[in-house]
């Protein structure tokens, strides 16, 4: 599976448009890392754990929306993003998304 963030893919013609895949999940840190990564924001630094949290879940969001690629017989999704928003304190939501299409030769 080609996923790539351009609109098009160097040597191949895009021969079919299957849709919009995505993919998302809501992470949210244990209650003990919350308070360590509270603590380090007073005295300034990466908040670690928040950083973990996010790559994990853009990980998970990004599988997801090839699962659904998959699921369309798609070769490729291109014009990949991703959205982040919190849903609650400590909690956030990863979107991945793009557009699932079928490959042919240029």
């Amino acid at each position: 599976m080609i996923v790539v963030n351009t609109e098009t893919i160097p040597g191949k013609k895009i021969k079919e448009v299957l849709g919009l895949v995505k993919g998302n999940t809501i992470r949210a840190k244990w209650f003990g890392k919350d308070i360590a990564a509270g603590l380090r924001n007073l005295v300034g630094g990466e908040l670690k754990e928040y950083t973990e949290m996010l790559s994990d879940a853009r990980n998970e969001a990004l599988g997801r929306m090839i699962e659904e690629a998959r699921n369309l017989n798609a070769d490729a999704v291109v014009n990949v993003r991703f959205t982040t928003a919190q849903t609650m304190r400590g909690a956030a939501e990863m979107l991945a998304y793009g557009t699932a299409v079928r490959l042919g030769k240029k």
